[in-house]
């Protein structure tokens, strides 16, 4: 059995299965709506995967790494810089690249967006964004991380050939749903979609029809934060 749980609606993630329990963290970095579910939210994280440095993918990462004393997984520069800065224990790596996470294989692939953070020197170049590729079970979960359509994807798909996509679709800062639609016909043959990157303020989309409707063939699950649903 391979399952998910939605920890926030933005785009955060725990796979749940026995082999693989990293927090895909990708996150708005507000409250989560059900405050006192928190740390079932994060109990049996072992890593912390980020896509890029953007504050609402990185705002909770120094608590959530000291609490759960993980290690955060990504792009060799964040990892340099959260490491030097925060003390934190990392594994970086870059695209291409893949890692072994006891008994997960993570590639890191790549992404179209931009990676930068504000420090006491102003906002700053941090890193490259990318996406993984997570490998357990006998499955490959793609996470697109903050992208738009990309022609890299159809390589994504002959090396790794994901069963299960979480797309960031939201538009505006990502690739919105049509181009989603779009990306998962051209260049994946995906059973499972999950949409991500949406509904969480205005300016993003808010339902995921245009995806269903246009990707027929395969599952589209909505995320409810804190409701696992099995692969």
């Amino acid at each position: 059995m391979f399952g998910i749980s939605c920890v926030r609606q933005h785009t955060i993630f725990q796979p749940l299965g026995q082999q693989c329990d990293s927090l895909i963290k990708n996150e708005q970095g507000n409250h989560m709506k059900i405050e006192d579910q928190h740390q079932a939210a994060v109990t049996g994280a072992t890593h912390i995967l980020l896509t890029h440095a953007h504050f609402d993918h990185i705002a909770d990462v120094v608590r959530l790494s000291k609490e759960l004393n993980v290690p955060l997984v990504g792009q060799y520069d964040l990892m340099g810089w959260l490491e030097e800065s925060e003390g934190l224990s990392i594994v970086g790596f870059n695209k291409g690249g893949t890692v072994t996470l006891g008994d997960v294989a993570v590639t890191m692939v790549n992404a179209v967006h931009s990676s930068t953070t504000r420090t006491e020197n102003g906002l700053q170049a941090m890193g490259s964004e990318c996406g993984f590729m997570i490998e357990a079970e006998g499955r490959t979960i793609y996470v697109s991380g903050d992208t738009d359509v990309m022609a890299d994807m159809e390589l994504f798909n002959d090396l790794h050939e994901p069963e299960i996509g979480i797309l960031a679709c939201g538009g505006h800062f990502t690739m919105d749903m049509r181009r989603a639609a779009y990306a998962a016909n051209k260049f994946f043959n995906f059973t499972t979609i999950i949409p991500c990157h949406y509904r969480t303020f205005p300016i993003l989309e808010q339902s995921a029809q245009v995806l269903i409707d246009e990707v027929p063939s395969a599952r589209v699950i909505e995320p409810e934060v804190m409701v696992p649903f099995t692969l």
